[in-house]
């Protein structure tokens, strides 16, 4: 994978890994992809896994003796250490549960810890800018256990009051959860110092880096994080899987989640003991192929260097933002380019519904997201139904950007 020699990544050259870029749509129009925070595009070296997998050594996992499943076996295994590897976790594979995506790794804590550790009077502490998959979870296991549900505010600049979070977190507090990169405001949080703070309170803390992990480099041990968790779409591999790391001590104590085929050592008719980290969480036949080309999608990613994904996105921000700030027709959300806002801008357009301007973005080929991006209630606090996000990756390029803003004159003169 190539570079430039100042060390930013070289576009043209990664845009040519991605097929579906080449894709022209309309009246021949060549698609422009900002949706990257809902699902980032696919290159050539991670579709090649599920070829190599189902011509190769299509078996299941840990159930055969024979050559295919032994393989299989490996590669799954070595799935699982590389991708502890990539953010930072040293326990390998042991702290390291393969899950569908984002949402069930925080159902998979919330049910096996939040519903046996949780009773009235403890406190779960959310953030005002939480992901549904986030904030509904622990609501709803709230609900059933008799646990309180806080949240710590968003101030006007788009940023966690760290001030009201001190208050907060107490020796009442039991699990602290934060996003890490907001998926509507592109806030970066200072997920460390909320570490520290329910530490400090004899909480644990739950990071959802689902916008983080595929955008920068990430170290859940200097974080400090008893679970950390992520999604392989959005990080240039495929659907269905993610990843969930813990803590091995707190993996080890905790009850399964899903019981079946795998995770158990014994089984009689009267009780069961569980497998070993990390197959005790993974239940039936998994994602086989799905887990070998995220860890693929994990080495892609490091060739290109995540300090340059980082830089790169920042730059795409930036430049967005201020392109769109230069009309006063435009509502920008979040906080003002630096390095604590990742490479997403959500905005509205006066007059416009989200949803029309989205479709109108359509019309122009440029695929961007419109509605409330899974923050229903940010959105309320914002005043505002729904948003437009535009949200970019490692192979957009300003002109991308430019398509965008001529999109938005088009609908500003439509509705006019």
């Amino acid at each position: 994978m190539e570079t430039t020699q100042s060390g930013a990544l070289d576009v043209e050259r990664i845009r040519e890994d991605f097929p579906i870029l080449q894709r022209r749509v309309g009246d021949d129009v060549q698609v422009v992809y900002l949706d990257n925070a809902a699902t980032t595009q696919t290159p050539e070296q991670v579709i090649d896994v599920f070829g190599d997998y189902y011509r190769g050594y299509n078996a299941n996992v840990h159930r055969g003796i024979h050559h295919l499943s032994q393989e299989a076996s490996i590669a799954y295994e070595e799935a699982h250490d590389r991708m502890a590897e990539f953010i930072g976790a040293s326990g390998g594979r042991e702290e390291m549960v393969f899950t569908k995506n984002t949402t069930e790794s925080i159902n998979l804590v919330a049910y096996a810890w939040g519903l046996n550790e949780l009773g009235s009077g403890d406190r779960v502490v959310l953030t005002e800018m939480e992901h549904h998959a986030s904030l509904v979870t622990w609501q709803q296991i709230a609900k059933r256990t008799g646990a309180d549900v806080e949240y710590i505010r968003v101030d006007d600049d788009g940023r966690l009051d760290m001030d009201h979070a001190a208050e907060l977190i107490d020796e009442d507090t039991e699990m602290v959860s934060a996003v890490h990169v907001s998926n509507t405001l592109g806030t970066v949080n200072p997920v460390a110092d909320l570490a520290e703070l329910a530490h400090d309170a004899g909480a644990y803390i739950f990071v959802d880096g689902a916008q983080a992990v595929p955008t920068r480099p990430v170290d859940v041990e200097a974080i400090d994080a008893d679970f950390y968790a992520f999604s392989g779409h959005k990080m240039a591999g495929p659907t269905g899987i993610g990843g969930l790391y813990g803590k091995k001590e707190i993996l080890e104590d905790m009850e399964p989640f899903l019981y079946g085929g795998d995770m158990i050592t014994k089984v009689t008719y009267e009780d069961a003991t569980w497998n070993e980290l990390p197959w005790k969480y993974e239940a039936g036949t998994p994602l086989i192929a799905e887990g070998i080309a995220m860890a693929e999608a994990a080495d892609y990613l490091d060739e290109l260097g995540m300090d340059n994904i980082r830089t790169h996105e920042e730059q795409l921000a930036e430049y967005a933002y201020d392109r769109l700030s230069e009309f006063d027709d435009i509502e920008i959300y979040g906080p003002e380019p630096g390095p604590d806002r990742g490479g997403l801008v959500s905005f509205n357009l006066d007059s416009v519904h989200a949803h029309d301007l989205a479709s109108i973005m359509n019309d122009s080929a440029v695929a961007i997201r419109a509605g409330d991006h899974c923050t229903q209630p940010l959105h309320d606090k914002l005043g505002v139904a729904a948003s437009a996000r535009a949200s970019f990756y490692v192979y957009n390029t300003r002109e991308e950007i430019d398509v965008l803003v001529d999109a938005i004159d088009d609908a500003r003169e439509l509705f006019s």
